[in-house]
């Protein structure tokens, strides 16, 4: 089944699809909608495919994933997907609520499973069950239902999120500091390619951050940074026509040279030779 709620007033486009064995759409930014999903691979363990690298997916797993990134699944039937854009639901506008800009959504971890519980998968299959029915169910007040179930679901992945990874390792205020470097390098990375430079927008010094992501043992400010500008560098030389200048440029890199030096350091190899690899 795969079901669609959309608010044409505001542009609020809402999906979910479960048991459906011809999901396997591609989600890119710049080709389609720009979409945040939740996956539950609620099958055995399978492959999914983000951005042309194959991932594991365990079984009994959620994944989630950002509006750029372009996904498919090796067996679609087992798994619930839930997407929704920022029209209908602002995880940002809503951080007070949720708490999982930085965390579930752009966060610095990248693309690690959570494992629920005996106990949570019942409630989640209960909760699958509950927004079948909403999507169902059309009246005055269904996207009002959807937002309260999709802000459930959220908030409790949120909570095993760091219950799983974090597990009280990291202060709610250092916590709070981190989700806050994810966000803004998630909506600054092409312009803004150095740590001063965020540490200049939280009002903290460069030796403070790096010092915040060492302690809790997660990788460095800048290469988080430098991670995300080769992410999208790698997405357009794969799903756009765009030439490796005009990539550059888009990133904000002075010049092609420039970009070409980072992707090489980075990936090991040039941009030219990348996109060449890919039609082979």
């Amino acid at each position: 089944m795969h079901y669609e709620y959309k608010e044409p007033a505001v542009g609020g486009q809402f999906l979910m699809a479960m048991d459906h064995p011809s999901f396997a759409r591609y989600f890119f930014r710049e080709r389609d909608q720009k979409l945040l999903a939740i996956v539950w691979n609620r099958g055995r363990a399978q492959t999914i495919t983000v951005d042309e690298s194959a991932y594991n997916f365990p079984e009994n797993t959620f994944l989630s994933l950002n509006v750029s990134h372009s996904f498919r699944l090796e067996r679609p039937a087992d798994v619930a997907v839930w997407q929704f854009n920022r029209e209908f639901y602002c995880i940002l506008d809503h951080d007070q609520e949720v708490s999982c800009a930085g965390l579930l959504f752009y966060g610095w971890r990248g693309l690690e499973p959570i494992f629920p519980g005996e106990a949570d998968t019942r409630q989640f299959n209960l909760l699958a069950l509950v927004f079948r029915e909403e999507f169902e169910t059309q009246d005055n007040i269904q996207g009002e239902m959807l937002r309260v179930l999709l802000k459930r679901l959220i908030i409790k992945l949120t909570r095993l999120a760091k219950k799983q990874y974090l597990d009280n390792a990291i202060s709610e205020p250092e916590l709070d500091l981190v989700r806050q470097f994810s966000v803004l390098v998630e909506n600054n990375y092409k312009k803004l390619h150095q740590v001063q430079d965020y540490a200049k927008l939280m009002f903290k010094s460069p030796k403070t951050l790096s010092n915040l992501f060492a302690q809790n043992g997660q990788k460095s400010p800048l290469q988080i940074i430098s991670e995300r500008i080769l992410l999208e560098g790698k997405r357009q030389l794969m799903y756009t026509d765009r030439s490796g200048s005009e990539i550059a440029f888009d990133l904000g890199f002075e010049e092609p040279a420039h970009f070409s030096r980072f992707f090489k350091k980075m990936e090991g190899q040039s941009p030219s030779d990348f996109k060449k690899q890919l039609r082979m």
